[in-house]
């Protein structure tokens, strides 16, 4: 796989996820996953068939997931004490994630705080949505540009996320809750958006943009961008 790394030491490894590639290994999946890829990468010796676990080596010292279509940073880990260390970040907070996206319709008002509970729906396991007994979740957008896209039916809106918690599915969610999910999203977007919007783009349209976390060893901070990807950029400068 074509996996472009964006930084690399003797402790860690921070890569640029393509879209469409899955990050750990499952039985439902049948592609190599990075998980493979940072298993031989790092040369490590593993059971292909053991379950995503928790340990350094059940992981391939891959620290985080994002999702199958979405693009952007991921961390990887080079070594167990690494690992620890930015799991640790991850869990208490200390890590700093932008996200960019493009959501349906003009974001009024254009900058502000999404607060509300995120949980997995009892009625669809597999699915989330704001629930009064879910987890905290809070995210904060800022739309960046508005643009009467030719090949949709309404203006669409590049917005920055940050979340400021890491709830799954919490980005998703949260634009949906507020009436402007993102772009090709095939689960929140609903069937009939989703469809359209798969008439001229083909994946749910979010990036993970920028990281910054504090160097596991060293203790400096590290500030981490990945490139905005060409499906992004081709809608940016209106040539999609």
């Amino acid at each position: 796989m074509d996996i472009p790394v964006l930084y690399e030491d003797n402790d860690l490894l921070l890569v640029n996820k393509p879209s469409g590639v899955v990050v750990n290994r499952a039985q439902s999946v049948t592609r190599p996953t990075v998980q493979d890829w940072a298993q031989q990468r790092l040369g490590l010796q593993s059971d292909t068939t053991a379950a995503w676990g928790d340990t350094f080596e059940s992981r391939a010292g891959i620290v985080h997931r994002i999702d199958k279509e979405t693009s952007g940073v991921l961390v990887i880990a080079k070594n167990p004490s690494s690992f620890a260390a930015l799991q640790a970040q991850f869990k208490e907070r200390r890590i700093q994630k932008t996200y960019l996206a493009f959501v349906h319709g003009d974001v009024l008002p254009p900058e502000g705080d999404i607060n509300a509970p995120v949980g997995r729906l009892p009625w669809n396991r597999e699915r989330f949505g704001i629930l009064p007994e879910g987890k905290e979740a809070v995210t904060h957008y800022k739309k960046l540009q508005t643009i009467t896209h030719g090949k949709s039916d309404e203006p669409v809106s590049l917005v920055e996320l940050t979340p400021r918690t890491g709830r799954t599915h919490q980005i998703r969610v949260h634009m949906q809750y507020i009436r402007h999910p993102i772009v090709g999203d095939y689960v929140y977007a609903g069937r009939k958006t989703s469809r359209l919007d798969r008439t001229w783009v083909g994946r749910t349209m979010l990036h993970a943009w920028k990281l910054v976390l504090t160097h596991p060893v060293t203790g400096a901070p590290l500030a981490i961008e990945a490139p905005i990807p060409d499906d992004m950029d081709r809608i940016i400068h209106g040539s999609a």
